[in-house]
């Protein structure tokens, strides 16, 4: 099968298209044939050898896959060959068959596009799971998400505004951004390279109430402003340390305001977890991308032997939204 392959561990000229060996189905398994995947940054981390797969899955790149299923492994009953799903993958994504556990299966709605599907596991379920259930957002909150314009964040805004309506929504962005995370509908933009302490803008904003949930992928750098924007019994959810994994913490504070910090992954979950959090999605949040009130937002559209203009747009920082691979 035709697969993005590496050379070995670097920059994007590891990277190229050849051929692969077409991944065999294990018992709970399905083989998909990938219509459409997309580009995430744990992609680059892995191809620069510092994120490695999980055992047992394929150390091919790429994370979501959207596609149909080509064929079933023993045991699988919840769907049929032919239908059309998209799908977390532990691996393989960049390739034109991946292997997927039948559990993690959500159907694609009719509505939809593969292209738009593509986007949907990685961003929206990381955004779904970190932010709800174990941020415990709720109608009437705040909510501060970072880096505003990336494939999660721009999935966590429009999951809030169509799950939690009277929310309110703080983002961080770069200036170049700004914009187009207005465009999305949030109540207050900062600008984090001209106030990269956003503590003072955030009480004033919530009358010195603080946020109930912040979704953090910068780590070090932000957590002292992070915690110092936190409201009583408010909840940060961990999920990156682009800035670094050590920082000073004012643990007194944290009790005194009963804070939470909870550490978060996806992808090495165990498979029993993440089917449950893929049929809590379908059941909460898919009908919403059934109806087109949630459509994914899609910077471009690269052929999959343009793999490395594709990565090099995410390493440059010049999307907003998701960047997705056509495989077939």
């Amino acid at each position: 099968m035709k697969a993005v392959l590496m050379s070995g561990f670097g920059g994007v000229e590891v990277l190229s298209v050849g051929e692969a060996e077409q991944p065999m189905v294990k018992e709970g398994q399905v083989l998909i044939k990938v219509v459409a995947t997309s580009i995430n940054r744990p992609d680059l981390v892995q191809r620069a050898g510092n994120y490695p797969p999980p055992p047992g899955d394929s150390p091919i790149l790429g994370l979501e896959v959207a596609g149909t299923v080509a064929e079933l492994g023993t045991g699988v009953s919840n769907c049929q060959v032919g239908d059309r799903v998209m799908t977390l993958v532990g691996g393989g994504g960049y390739a034109e068959y991946a292997v997927a556990y039948a559990s993690h299966l959500i159907p694609i709605p009719a509505t939809m596009s593969f292209e738009e599907a593509a986007c949907v596991c990685e961003s929206y379920i990381t955004a779904f799971l970190n932010v709800f259930i174990i941020g415990g957002l709720k109608d009437g909150n705040t909510v501060l998400l970072h880096g505003g314009g990336g494939g999660v964040n721009t999935a966590a805004i429009q999951l809030v505004k169509a799950l939690t309506p009277t929310c309110k929504i703080i983002v961080t962005a770069h200036p170049s951004k700004i914009e187009r995370v207005k465009a999305l509908g949030v109540d207050l933009v900062i600008d984090y390279t001209t106030t990269p302490d956003f503590t003072e803008v955030i009480k004033e904003f919530t009358a010195k109430k603080g946020v109930d949930v912040i979704l953090d992928h910068v780590g070090a750098k932000y957590l002292a402003p992070n915690m110092n924007s936190l409201g009583y019994a408010g909840r940060m959810v961990s999920i990156g340390v682009i800035s670094g994994i050590k920082a000073e913490l004012n643990i007194a504070l944290m009790m005194v305001k009963r804070q939470q910090i909870i550490g978060s992954v996806l992808r090495s979950r165990p498979v029993a977890d993440k089917g449950e959090i893929a049929a809590e999605f379908i059941k909460t949040a898919l009908p919403k991308f059934a109806d087109r009130s949630i459509v994914p937002i899609i910077e471009k559209v690269f052929p999959i032997e343009e793999v490395v203009a594709a990565q090099q747009m995410m390493e440059e920082d010049k999307h907003f939204g998701k960047i997705v691979l056509k495989v077939a």
